[in-house]
C-alpha cells in the first residue's frame, strides 16, 4: 500500500470513532455483547479483510495409503481438516462442521478414517469422534458432556488412550478406547488429585510412557504396564536436585529403552537415553546445546531420532542416526508436530516464520531438501512488505535482561518515532515465539505502530531460574520488567515514550491491567483479553481440574500469607489507579478464565470516567476461534488503539 493510501485509511479510521454506538451495527456477529464500542464501518472492514484473510496450515500426519498429507486449516469460519495429495496440489476438504476441528488418522487402516477432537462454543469439554471416509458418518466416541483429551494410539489402530474427568468433574482418569466399539472403554488408571500426561505407547502395545505434572518445574514420569495396570516411576538420575522437570518421553523401538527430555543436570532440558529396567541414564545427546529440547519423534523402523531445541524461541532441528547427530537446515520459525514417514525417509512437520503464514512442510533426511506443501494465502498482499523482528535483551531492576523481540514500522524514524503496543504473553510460564500474525502486520504496515514482544520474567525457555522468577510472591517482578522496557523504549531515537499501550491475553491480560495501575502516566491504553483480574475469585472459579495446577504457579489463596499477596497486587483491588482506556474482551464460556473476571473488571475502571469498552462473545472460550468474532474484534481492536493510542 501507498504512503497516501495509509494515510488515508488511517483518516478513514479517525472518523469511525464517533460513528453511533455498536448495539445496531450490522456488521457486528449476533453472538457479539457489546459496551461503548463504536459501530464498525463497513470500510474499514474491508480495509481489514486482507489482514483477516491470512490463513494457516498445521500438519496432521502422512496419509496411512502415501498418497498425501493431513492439514488443518480455515477456509471458512472454523479451522478443518483437509487432505493435500501432493506439494502446492489438490487439497480436499474432509470435516465440515460447526466447531474447530482438529484430529488425526486411524492408524492400522488405509480406508482414510480419522479421530476427531472437537468442543461446543469454546467451553473446552473435547468430544472424540471418528469419521469414516468411506460412507461419510461422524460418530461420536465420548460422553458429549465431560472434558477429554487424545492420548497416543496403538499401531495396529485398535486402541488409544484417552483421558476424562467424567468421574467427578476434576481428576482425568485414562482409559482404553476402542475407536470401533467405544460402547465399553476399560478403565486403566484412577487418578486423585493428580494430572498424568499420557505420551507414547510401546510398538507392541504393552507399555505406555506417561508423566505426572505438578508444575513447569516438576514432574515425574512412569512406565505403565497395560496388561497388569501397574504404573513404575522412572527416577531422576543420581545427584538431581530436589524437583526435576521432564519434557517429552518417547520409546525406543524395542520398548526397552527410552528416550526422555529433563532438566536434571542444569538450567534446560537435556536429552537422555533410559534404560527401562535398570533406569540407568545410559547417554545425554545433548550436552553440548544451552537450550530446551522440545519435541521428539522416533522413526519405529529405523529408530532414527528427530528432535527440535527452543533456541531462543525459534525452533532447530536435529537427527541422530545411529551415532551421528547433525543440524537439518530450516529458515527462523517455530517447529511443532514432527512425525516420520512410513517409510521413514522423510519428516512431515508444521513451520511457523515470523514474516509468513504457518504452513506444512517434509524435509528429505538424506538430502536436507525442504519442500513446502501449503502455501497459506496471505489475503492478497505482498509478503516482501512484512516486518521481520530483531531480537533485543533489555536491562531490568536487578539486573536481570529480559529477552523480547521487536517489530519496528518502516516510517519509525527520529523525526517521526512510532508509538508502540508491547504484547505480553499468557502463561505464564509460556513464551513469546517468531510466528507470523496479520494483526502486527495491520499495525506495523497501515497503523504504524512498533510492536515489542518481550518475554518477561517467569516465561519458559530461558532455564529453570528464569521460570521461577515471578513465582508467588515475586509475582510483581513481572511487572518492573514492563517498567524497564518502558525505559528502553525511551532510549530509543525512533520510538515514542509518550505513546504506549499494553495488549495480553490471559495471564497478559493481568500483565496489562497491573501495568495500568503501576504505569498509569506512562502508558495510554491498555487491551485486556480473557484476562485475570483478581487471583482469588480466578482461583475459585476457574474449572476444577486445573485449580491445584493454577495454585501451583500463582500461589494458594487459602494460605493466609498468600491471599495478602493477592489482595495486595489484585487489578481489581487497584482499579482505582487506572486512568488509561481500556478494552476488554471476552469469552463467555471461558474455562480457564471465568467471564466473571472481565465482569468484575470493567465497571470498576469505569468508575474513573476512563473510556472503557467491552466485547463480550456468547459462543467462544478462551479466545475468539470462530473467524466472524475474530475479525470483529480486531476492527475494534483497531479503532481502540487508532482513538487513544495513536493521538497525540
Amino acid at each position: 500500500m501507498c504512503k497516501a493510501a495509509a494515510l488515508a485509511g488511517l483518516m478513514m479510521i479517525t472518523s469511525t470513532v464517533a460513528a453511533p454506538a455498536a448495539e445496531n451495527d450490522p456488521l457486528r456477529p449476533p453472538a457479539m455483547d457489546v459496551s461503548g464500542v463504536p459501530a464498525v464501518p463497513k470500510e474499514l472492514m474491508d480495509q481489514l479483510r486482507q489482514y483477516q484473510s491470512v490463513r494457516n496450515a498445521g500438519f496432521r500426519g502422512w496419509a496411512p495409503d502415501g498418497k498425501g498429507i493431513l492439514i488443518q486449516t480455515q477456509f471458512g469460519n472454523t479451522m478443518q481438516l483437509h487432505r493435500v495429495y501432493e506439494p502446492g496440489g489438490r487439497r480436499e476438504q474432509m470435516t465440515f462442521l460447526d466447531e474447530p476441528t482438529d484430529g488425526r488418522f486411524l492408524k492400522g487402516t488405509q480406508d482414510g478414517t480419522l479421530l476427531l477432537q472437537l468442543s461446543a462454543g469454546g467451553n473446552e469439554n473435547n468430544q472424540l469422534l471418528r469419521f469414516d471416509r468411506e460412507d461419510g458418518r461422524v460418530i461420536l466416541l465420548t460422553d458429549g458432556t465431560s472434558r477429554h483429551t487424545f492420548g497416543p494410539q496403538s499401531e495396529d489402530g485398535s486402541f488409544l488412550i484417552v483421558a476424562h474427568n467424567a468421574r467427578n468433574g476434576r481428576d482425568m482418569d485414562l482409559f482404553r478406547l476402542d475407536p470401533r466399539n467405544p460402547a465399553s472403554p476399560e478403565k486403566l488408571m484412577e487418578v486423585e488429585n493428580e494430572l498424568w500426561d499420557p505420551q507414547d505407547l510401546s510398538l507392541d502395545g504393552r507399555k505406555l510412557l506417561m508423566s505426572r505434572y505438578v508444575s513447569i518445574n516438576e514432574s515425574y514420569p512412569a512406565v505403565f504396564d497395560m496388561t497388569t495396570k501397574v504404573r513404575t516411576p522412572i527416577p531422576p538420575p543420581p545427584g538431581a536436585p530436589g524437583k526435576v522437570s521432564f519434557g517429552h518421553l518417547a520409546f525406543a523401538p524395542d520398548g526397552k529403552t527410552a528416550y526422555v527430555s529433563c532438566d536434571a543436570r542444569g538450567e534446560f532440558l537435556e536429552l537422555a537415553v533410559v534404560d527401562l529396567q535398570s533406569f540407568e541414564y545410559k547417554t545425554w545427546l545433548t550436552s553440548d546445546i544451552r537450550w530446551n529440547v522440545d519435541r521428539i519423534e522416533v522413526d519405529p523402523k529405523s529408530g532414527n531420532v528427530a528432535f527440535t531445541v527452543n533456541a531462543d524461541g525459534a525452533s532447530d532441528l536435529y537427527l541422530i542416526e545411529g551415532r551421528e547427530r547433525r543440524k537439518l537446515e530450516t529458515p527462523l520459525g517455530i517447529i511443532e508436530s514432527l512425525q516420520f514417514s512410513d517409510d521413514g525417509t522423510q519428516l512431515g512437520f508444521t513451520l511457523a516464520k515470523p514474516n509468513a503464514p504457518a504452513d506444512a512442510y517434509t524435509i528429505l533426511l538424506t538430502n536436507g531438501v525442504l519442500t513446502q506443501w501449503t502455501h497459506s494465502e496471505v489475503g492478497g498482499l505482498n509478503p516482501a512488505r512484512f516486518i521481520v523482528p530483531e531480537r533485543i535483551q533489555f536491562p531490568s531492576f536487578d539486573g536481570h535482561h529480559i529477552p523480547a523481540y521487536v517489530f519496528k514500522p518502516r516510517s519509525a524514524t527520529a523525526t517521526s518515532k512510532a508509538p508502540v503496543l508491547i504484547n505480553i504473553h499468557g502463561g505464564p510460564e509460556s513464551q513469546y515465539r517468531p510466528f507470523f500474525t496479520g494483526f502486527d502486520q495491520l499495525l506495523l504496515n497501515e497503523l504504524g505502530i512498533a510492536v515489542i514482544r518481550p518475554n518477561v520474567r517467569g516465561s519458559d525457555g530461558y532455564g529453570k531460574t528464569y521460570l521461577q522468577l515471578d513465582n508467588a510472591e515475586k509475582r510483581e517482578d513481572s511487572v518492573k520488567d514492563i517498567g524497564a522496557l518502558l525505559d528502553w523504549i525511551a532510549a530509543q531515537p525512533d520510538l515514542d515514550k509518550d505513546r504506549v499501550a499494553v495488549y495480553g491475553g490471559s495471564y497478559g491480560g493481568y500483565m496489562v491491567l497491573a501495568s495500568l495501575t503501576h504505569f498509569p502516566e506512562r502508558i495510554k491504553a491498555g487491551v485486556d483479553v480473557v484476562g485475570i483480574a483478581n487471583f482469588v475469585t480466578f482461583l475459585k472459579n476457574t474449572s476444577e481440574y486445573r485449580r491445584d495446577l493454577r495454585r501451583a504457579e500463582y500461589g494458594d489463596e487459602r494460605d493466609p500469607e498468600m491471599l495478602k499477596v493477592f489482595e495486595r497486587i489484585n487489578p481489581t483491588n487497584n482499579a482505582h489507579k487506572i486512568h488509561s482506556a481500556l478494552m476488554v474482551a471476552h469469552g463467555k464460556n471461558d474455562p480457564r478464565v471465568p467471564f466473571s473476571e472481565a465482569e468484575l473488571i470493567a465497571p470498576l475502571v469505569r468508575k474513573n470516567n476512563a473510556p472503557v469498552w467491552t466485547v463480550y462473545a456468547d459462543n467462544e472460550g478462551h479466545g475468539f476461534a470462530k473467524r466472524d468474532n475474530r475479525d470483529y474484534v480486531t476492527a475494534v481492536t483497531a479503532m481502540f488503539l487508532r482513538e487513544f493510542l495513536l493521538t497525540k
